[in-house]
């Protein structure tokens, strides 16, 4: 499929935010160009966050070291994102910007039977001067980076396949059939596998990485959306939304060990660098939305603390040095964060509408 180089003018809408402390408000956007800290508000560390947002076609980059946020328009309705592993590029994926505004119009099944797009940048770069836009499957929902960085890889999810992108020319080479309906998916640690949530599966595919097939599907539970490795990649945990709980998988078997019950409608999950924590977004519904993050003790599998955030908690994400976890909200078009040495949240900050992918580059890439 075709690479298109889109030097498209990205005019970056700096947002100044107002970071709020314990209380945890939705942050206000104050016509000054200069970000604003809460009186008291606690250190957001270092590095920046960026946000898919869904909502109105834009990601928002959140400089964590003075509040500032960035909101530049993308021509992808953003379903997810992710850094690369040296922090150089950021993969932006999702249909192409119009298809779901004309699914929602009513042009029956506008944005499945067309293709997408995975947008490629410079993470670095304050403005988006130019990108790399590569066409791929229908209804692509996220992307991971291989560990060299030269290969991307998307769930296509009207496709039931895993799209390969070859970052240097622009071009998806090979697609692997995996569960029904792929969305989140993630590498492990030691890059040769690729576990894929298959949300109308209700599996989760194992994809090896040296050959580009899929080698077993895992049966897990209800509708689910996305995987968490640990650090040391024995175990998976798995949101599975329909069931309201995180499945469990133990990677040298490749068997559920066992299911633990979260809040409604859990999304993302993330875990801590040191392996003891799962932290895992419970979004609910956009009519009956929730606003918790469940954090699990890996060591005993079970929810040691409940967190409150704002509506429709969705992404997660957390920093390099496991001192924060930034959780994206889709209904209320804020970024949580939380202080994993208190298990408190510390501040919210406002972005675009939607936000759901949540992705985190260290300050020294």
């Amino acid at each position: 499929m075709p690479l298109i180089r889109i030097p498209f003018a990205v005019l970056a809408l700096t947002l100044s935010s107002s970071l709020l402390g314990a209380l945890g408000g939705c942050a206000s956007t104050p016509s000054s160009s200069e970000p604003m800290a809460a009186a008291g508000a606690a250190p957001l560390a270092n590095g920046f966050v960026y946000s898919a947002n869904e909502g109105e076609d834009s990601i928002s980059r959140i400089d964590l070291a003075t509040g500032r946020v960035t909101t530049m328009p993308v021509p992808v309705t953003p379903h997810n994102l992710q850094i690369s592993r040296d922090g150089r590029r950021l993969f932006v994926v999702g249909s192409m910007a119009g298809q779901m505004k004309m699914a929602a119009a009513g042009a029956a099944h506008a944005a499945p039977t067309q293709p997408g797009g995975l947008l490629i940048l410079d993470a670095a770069a304050a403005n988006a001067a130019s990108a790399t836009l590569v066409t791929v499957g229908r209804a692509p929902a996220h992307v991971v980076v291989g560990a060299r960085g030269d290969r991307a890889y998307v769930s296509n999810a009207a496709d039931d396949a895993v799209g390969v992108v070859d970052v240097a020319s622009g071009r998806v080479v090979s697609s692997i059939p995996t569960a029904a309906s792929p969305h989140g998916l993630r590498m492990s640690p030691d890059g040769r596998e690729i576990y894929v949530a298959g949300t109308k599966g209700n599996a989760v595919s194992v994809i090896d990485v040296a050959t580009s097939r899929e080698v077993t599907r895992i049966p897990v539970g209800k509708a689910p959306v996305q995987v968490g490795f640990t650090p040391d990649g024995t175990r998976v945990y798995v949101s599975l939304r329909d069931d309201n709980a995180v499945a469990v998988v133990d990677t040298r078997t490749q068997r559920l060990v066992t299911t633990i019950a979260v809040g409604r409608s859990p999304i993302q999950l993330f875990a801590t660098p040191d392996g003891n924590f799962m932290y895992v977004a419970n979004q609910g519904t956009e009519r009956e939305p929730d606003n918790t993050v469940s954090v699990i003790d890996t060591r005993l599998n079970v929810v040691v603390k409940t967190l409150t955030t704002d509506r429709g908690a969705h992404g997660v994400v957390v920093s390099d040095d496991g001192s924060r976890v930034y959780i994206a909200n889709s209904f209320a078009g804020t970024v949580s964060i939380i202080d994993t040495a208190t298990q408190r949240v510390i501040g919210t900050v406002r972005v675009g509408s939607g936000p759901g992918g949540i992705t985190y580059r260290p300050a020294s890439s």
